[in-house]
């Protein structure tokens, strides 16, 4: 069977990204370090947002959009490095994890300060719900999994939403990114709701707390 180009492509991609994975074990660098920089990287791309204004909005947002292009790699290799080095550690999924909420708060408040500063109240307060909608939408699945084992339902998860915001950035119009962020309020909060009544069917047989 030929090979597409998709295929091609991908497999040039995974053949980068090893090389990208090898060449940071083989400076020992530490896998949490890797993931404390992607963080930086998402505070750089916040700033850019927060100081964009009405005249220069499509450039700024389009930058930004670019610089969490460049976070989304060291979240894909943080792991990866970690796995290669043999330092696969409970606290290193923790921290993660953690980092990662991080991550989503601050790209939303840089978001939410240009909507402020271009006096688009409406959203302020959209882009204020979408930040909290999106730390439920973990909180969620992490209390339901220390009662149940798996919550994996739901469609909303973390790359959905970094993958939406780089879309509205890069379409060099601030204006692209206000549906954006209807679509991420109105799926993150179903995906909460699924979230919950699937761990409300999961529990009912389960003893009742004292």
């Amino acid at each position: 069977m030929a090979t597409t180009w998709t295929s091609a492509f991908g497999n040039a991609c995974g053949w980068l990204l090893n090389r990208i994975v090898h060449g940071l074990a083989l400076t020992r660098i530490s896998p949490n370090f890797l993931t404390f920089i992607g963080l930086c990287i998402n505070l750089v791309a916040a700033y850019i947002f927060g100081h964009a204004n009405v005249t220069n909005a499509g450039r700024m947002f389009m930058y930004g959009g670019c610089v969490i292009i460049a976070a989304g790699l060291f979240d894909m290799v943080d792991g990866r490095v970690a796995r290669r080095t043999n330092r696969v550690t409970v606290f290193g999924a923790f921290f993660d994890s953690v980092i990662d909420r991080y991550s989503d708060v601050v790209l939303f408040f840089g978001i939410l300060v240009f909507y402020a500063r271009i006096n688009h109240f409406r959203y302020v307060v959209l882009t204020a719900f979408v930040m909290v909608t999106s730390l439920m939408v973990s909180y969620t699945r992490a209390r339901a999994e220390a009662l149940i084992g798996s919550c994996k339902v739901g469609f909303m998860e973390r790359p959905e939403r970094i993958v939406l915001i780089i879309l509205g950035a890069l379409f060099y119009h601030w204006s692209v990114m206000a549906p954006v962020l209807w679509v991420l309020a109105i799926l993150s909060t179903l995906t909460v709701i699924h979230r919950i009544t699937y761990t409300y069917q999961n529990t009912k047989h389960l003893p009742k707390m004292e």
